[in-house]
């Protein structure tokens, strides 16, 4: 079996991207993450670009890395300088790090335009910054920036680069397609060639700005690369790098080589979500492999496929990478969606063809109204309860009004009054609120803990509003999508009407009936 080292740029090429900031505490919890997951090279910023990663090298040895080696990234030396005097190669050195990873140009464009220097003084700049590094010890990889374009333009210059790094005794020379624009084609010869030119490892290192990062890396793998630079959720600047989270799988599943062991890979989900969660960035579900929509189905034909055999609508088994299957209700699906679900929450299926029939025509009648289940399960699990004779709900809505006013220029000032049945006995409440929304949440709350104080922990975690016919302007439907969680899980529910207030009423109350679905006994207030 063929291996291939995994070398995560995250860290520093992933922090690049738009929306993340992350902290010297951020980077020590993903580098550990990465190193538990198998990636054989962490490259954990430039020593002298800012404080931040200055600190991060400082504080490196808490990490006690186990299986990955950490780099520090930075640049050859400076035109017409010496390595000896260069304040970033010292740096560089001064991080102590096993690997240190050079970038420097590959492009005769770039070194005239950019560098401003002689085609020959780039040539130096690499051979001498290369060279210096290994004198010190370190294992020396040089990132060729700009290389493809160039080898485009002056495929003889753009080799010569990579043959200066390697006669330096560079360890590996990583030929980068940093704008992004490349095509596999493309990528394949070029890294056949500089096999032919080169006597060390070869590495690949893409941008996704063609969406071609990931199919790119394969291209240059399948012609001999054996490095291959990325990063967890293809995070970085433009569109992003090439995304690990879909390399590793494609590498080890489909083509049949070894990077972090397939054990490892059923980490692959947890990991990618993880690096979402410390980046404070919303999951991309749609990411392949990982994405919470990587696996889910929604069309009836599709669910009675599955149901009889995966395989029929899945490229492979979800748990391979971590992941999970979903099976989505709406109006597209059928009976097979529904028993499917009814068999998830535990209900009993065996003659419940009548209980079928009529929650897949509810789920017309109301996805037709303007509902959508797909991302509302607990809502759609009350729906196929309430439709059970012997299902009970823990409570029910009276009456409910909300106020919303503004007195002498001041403040917004939003009240609700709720009257609700538990049981036989009937709750009538007020409350204030942030809008008219949280006005009604506390309100209810207030009336239903008295009877059902497990539901003290639920909070509700995020609200959505979406206007599904904008042509009708302030008369449109509206749906509401709410999550809630009470600190060990989270649910999302639904409601739909032309009246935002009472959408969000719909959705409230089957946030706080979801929790009470077993029929929890209720106290007396």
């Amino acid at each position: 079996m063929k291996h291939v080292k995994i070398y995560d740029t995250t860290l520093r090429d992933g922090s690049q991207m738009e929306g993340i900031s992350l902290t010297v505490e951020d980077k020590l919890k993903l580098a550990r993450r990465l190193d538990e997951l198998g990636i054989h090279y962490i490259e954990g910023g430039w020593p002298g670009s800012n404080p931040k990663d200055a600190e991060f090298f400082a504080r490196a040895g808490e990490l006690h890395l186990k299986t990955a080696r950490l780099a520090a990234f930075g640049s050859t030396r400076r035109p017409h300088g010496s390595v000896e005097s260069d304040p970033n190669l010292r740096l560089l050195i001064d991080a102590e790090t096993p690997v240190v990873t050079l970038v420097g140009k590959a492009s005769e464009m770039q070194v005239r335009v950019v560098l401003g220097c002689t085609l020959e003084e780039n040539l130096a700049m690499v051979a001498d910054s290369v060279a210096w590094c290994k004198r010190h010890g370190r294992e020396t990889i040089y990132d060729a920036e700009h290389f493809f374009d160039g080898y485009r333009d002056n495929p003889d210059y753009a080799l010569s680069c990579v043959r200066a790094a390697a006669d330096a005794g560079a360890d590996v020379v990583v030929l980068c397609d940093t704008n992004g624009g490349s095509t596999p084609e493309e990528i394949a010869a070029a890294t056949e060639k500089v096999l032919r030119e080169v006597r060390c490892e070869v590495g690949i290192h893409t941008h996704n700005d063609a969406e071609l990062g990931v199919a790119n890396t394969l291209a240059a793998v399948q012609k001999g690369a054996t490095h291959v630079q990325g990063t967890i959720n293809g995070y970085g600047e433009r569109t992003g790098n090439a995304n690990l989270c879909s390399i590793l799988p494609n590498l080890e599943l489909k083509y049949g080589y070894r990077t972090i062991g397939a054990d490892k890979l059923e980490e692959l989900t947890t990991v990618s979500r993880y690096f979402a969660e410390v980046a404070n960035m919303a999951h991309d579900a749609r990411l392949p492999y990982v994405g919470a929509k990587a696996f889910t189905h929604k069309a009836g034909l599709h669910v009675n496929a599955v149901s009889k055999a995966p395989e029929t609508y899945e490229h492979l088994p979800p748990e391979k990478v971590g992941n999970t299957r979903r099976i989505m209700v709406s109006e597209l699906g059928g009976r097979s969606n529904v028993l499917h679900k009814m068999r998830q929450f535990g209900l009993q299926t065996d003659g419940a063809g009548d209980h079928v029939r009529h929650v897949v025509e509810e789920v017309k009648r109301l996805e037709n109204e303007g509902f959508q289940f797909e991302d509302a399960e607990a809502s759609f699990e009350l729906l196929v309860l309430r439709a059970r004779p012997e299902y009970e709900s823990p409570f029910r809505l009276l009456d409910f009004m909300v106020v919303s006013e503004r007195r002498g220029g001041g403040d917004f000032l939003s009240e609700a009054t709720v009257k609700l049945a538990v049981g036989d006995e009937t709750m009538h409440t007020a409350a204030d609120g942030d809008g008219p929304v949280n006005a009604l949440d506390r309100a209810m709350r207030k009336a239903l803990i008295p009877f059902y104080p497990q539901l003290g922990p639920v909070v509700l975690t995020d609200y959505k509003v979406r206007v599904l016919d904008n042509e009708a302007g302030t008369a449109a439907t509206v749906r509401v999508w709410i999550q809630s969680g009470d600190g060990d899980t989270t649910w999302n529910t639904v409601g739909s009407s032309s009246n935002i207030i009472e959408a969000s009423w719909l959705a409230l109350a089957d946030s706080l009936e979801y929790p009470l679905r077993r029929l929890s006994p209720r106290t007396t207030p």
